[in-house]
This record gives C-alpha cells, sequence and structure tokens, in this order.
C-alpha cells in the first residue's frame, strides 16, 4: 500500500510539434510543416483549454517549470507564446523562482523573437545546436549550417538570455575523436551556463531506423565520451546526469524535477504527464492524442488523453530507478519513500544485488549508480525489474 504525506513537485510540459523538416533520427513526436502551414491560433486555443481540464490535478501545487518543447516551438509567433503563458499565469500559480524554457532551433530564430521571448518572462533557451560541423549537419538532416548555429548562440546572448543550454551529439557519423572536442570547445567559448551532451542512438520508425548511417565504433565512441567529460570537467561543466552538464547552480529544474519522479502536467499532441495524488494515493501517467488536427478535435470534446494508467505498486520501484538512476548524484532513501509511498525496504533485496555487482555506490542512505553502474546502466536497472 502505498502512503503519500506529501506531493512532488509539479511542471508543465508543453509540447509544439511542427518542424521546418523532419530529422532522419528523431523518433520524437514531430510534424513537418505542410506547404499550407499549420493551424496555430486554433492550436494554441486548443493548449488553453486542454489545460483547463487539468486543474483538478495539481491539488494545490504551484508550478515550478514550464518547458516549451517540440518539434520547433520557435516556429510560433511570439504574440502565440505569450497568449499562452498569459493564460498559463491566469489559472497556475507560479513558483518564486519559476523555469521557463523553451526551445530553439537556430534554422528558425530571429533578433526580434528572441527579444520578445525574454520580455515576456522565457528566462531560459535551449538550442538545439548538434554540432558546428557542416558536414554533420548535413549528415543529420539539420536545416541550419555552423554559421547559423553560431549567430543564432549570438543572438540569444544579445537579447539578455544568461541562462541558455546547447544541444550537442557525437557518436555522428565520419565523426573523430577531434571534431568531438572542436565542436565541444565551440561550445563553451560560447560560456552557455548547460550543455546536453548525449550520443546519436539509431531508433525504430526513424529514417535512421530503415537505413542506418555507418557509425564509429563502440570503442572509439566510449573514448569520444571519455575525452569530453574531461574536457566539460576541466572548463567547469559538472555532470549531473547522463547527458547533462551545468555550470553551478545552473542545473535544469525542469529536467531535475523528471529525473527525481516529479510530477508534470502534460498539453499539446503526444504530450506525456504524470500526477501523483495524495487524495486516491496512487501514480498515473497518460498519453494526449499525437496527430495535432485529431488533438485539436478532441480538446474540443474534452477527449484529448488517448491512454491513462494508474501504476501498480509493484511497477513503482522501477519507474522510480529507471529515472533516478540517470542521477549522477543519486537520490536518498527519504526521497524515494516521498515519491514512491513505499518504505525503503520494498527495495532492499534489489539494492544489495546491485551494490554486490559493484553496479550501485549505497551508503549513508544515499543511492547512487557506481562508474560501473552509470557505464551499464541497463545492466543496473535490469535488478530492479520484477
Amino acid at each position: 500500500m502505498q502512503t503519500f504525506h506529501q506531493a512532488p513537485p509539479l511542471s508543465l510540459y508543453i509540447h509544439l510539434p511542427w518542424c521546418l523538416k523532419k530529422c532522419p533520427y528523431c523518433d520524437f513526436n514531430s510534424h513537418e510543416v505542410p506547404a499550407s502551414g499549420f493551424e496555430e491560433k486554433l492550436y494554441i486555443n486548443a493548449l488553453i483549454n486542454d489545460l483547463k481540464f487539468e486543474l483538478n490535478r495539481i491539488e494545490g501545487r504551484k508550478i515550478v517549470s514550464i518547458f516549451f518543447g517540440g518539434g520547433t516551438p520557435s516556429l510560433f509567433l511570439p504574440e502565440s507564446i505569450e497568449q499562452l503563458l498569459n493564460s498559463i499565469q491566469a489559472q497556475l500559480n507560479f513558483d518564486l523562482d519559476i523555469e521557463i524554457t523553451l526551445e530553439a532551433n537556430p534554422g528558425a530564430v530571429e533578433a526580434k523573437k528572441f527579444h520578445e521571448y525574454k520580455a515576456m518572462g522565457i528566462n531560459r533557451l535551449s538550442l538545439g545546436i548538434q554540432s558546428f560541423n557542416d558536414q554533420s549537419l548535413t549528415l543529420l538532416g539539420r536545416i541550419h549550417n555552423a554559421n547559423e548555429a553560431k549567430k543564432a548562440i549570438e543572438l540569444s546572448r544579445e537579447a539578455g538570455f544568461e541562462n541558455f543550454n546547447l544541444d550537442l551529439m557525437f557518436g555522428l557519423p565520419n565523426q573523430k575523436i577531434d571534431d568531438v572536442l572542436t565542436d565541444l570547445k565551440q561550445a563553451v567559448d560560447y560560456s552557455p551556463t548547460h550543455i546536453s551532451w548525449y550520443q546519436l542512438t539509431i531508433e525504430p520508425n526513424t529514417i535512421f531506423g530503415s537505413k542506418p548511417p555507418k557509425l564509429p565504433s563502440d570503442d572509439v565512441i566510449w573514448s569520444m565520451q571519455e575525452k569530453g567529460q574531461v574536457f566539460l570537467k576541466k572548463n567547469d561543466f559538472e555532470q549531473y546526469e547522463v547527458s547533462a552538464y551545468a555550470k553551478d547552480n545552473y542545473r535544469s529544474i525542469h529536467n531535475i524535477n523528471y529525473w527525481q519522479f516529479g510530477d508534470y502536467l502534460g498539453i499539446g499532441a503526444g504530450s506525456h504527464g504524470k500526477i501523483t495524488s495524495i487524495i486516491n494515493s496512487q501514480i498515473e501517467r497518460y498519453v494526449r492524442h499525437k496527430i495535432p488536427a485529431r488533438y485539436i478535435e478532441l480538446v474540443d470534446l474534452k477527449n484529448s488523453i488517448t491512454e491513462k494508467k494508474v501504476l501498480e505498486t509493484k511497477e513503482v520501484p522501477l519507474e522510480f530507478m529507471m529515472n533516478a538512476l540517470r542521477l549522477t548524484d543519486g537520490v536518498t532513501e527519504n526521497l524515494f519513500f516521498e515519491r514512491t509511498g513505499l518504505p525503503i525496504k520494498t527495495i532492499e533485496k534489489e539494492l544489495m544485488i546491485a551494490k554486490n555487482r559493484n553496479l550501485l555506490d549505497y551508503h549513508n542512505k544515499r543511492i547512487k549508480p557506481s562508474f560501473r553502474g552509470h557505464r551499464y546502466l541497463n545492466d543496473l536497472l535490469h535488478v530492479f525489474m520484477k
């Protein structure tokens, strides 16, 4: 039996699903803008209405973070984003230190837009750079080049964004270790507060999934990762999650809430949500319809959620660990109890097995992956599968 004494922090994720072009590696719910354009006003109104149906899930909590993801949110007019943000603020209570992030792609930005985003209250940008190498960008199917990537960073800084993330990838086709370090050096030179640096993976149901490119060997990719981590640490970027590196005091509030098994409302086509109810002593996950046009129709019918599941008690420990064990510092026993509603003895046997296999550091009531556990995270998670 789960017992919750307080609800977790609550975030809001907003999915804006259109892109100018679908990248061949992307398995997110994104849709190319049709020649006739996309229904921006209808979609914004649908988001506003959809949020109204979520209010009963909040149970008095404030919102600690908002994330506009995609797709390419920067395709939307600033006035549309502002209309949505104003409506959200009218319906929800914001934490005093709320983090509001908007994703932007270098191929879909303008100086005027960045200034308007800043003025309306967005206080963090996440720029999808991926690489500063033109050849790599072409192979990845990106619509921007290296100069446009650099320009986007400069524009964000000129607009007054002190807190911004740069997305970069490694393990790319034809990429060498020196190329990886060159990308990282160029990124660091722009003084971002956060770098999301992740390995290219080939996912099913993508163009790369059906026609896989030739990637560097596993040994070379491991060397890329090791040398890149050393470089980032030397430049004061602390790794706090599998692919997240931040300057002091600039860890992403929104992402940490995910990884610490916090709660989040999801609105928009294909968005996911996770909500803990103290009243009902349960954790529920849900997914909204992923096709934008149909999503708009279903919001009007008050029926945009297509999947809903209350987690069984036996499922909760693994769900927690799949998030928490991505964190370099791990989590406390107390956080496990707070977020799952279960005593630590529920996973005592699994903790000792993982520790004895040298996959887990478990000392002073703190649970965190060992060096080996970080490298073989799937093996570590397998211990908690029942």
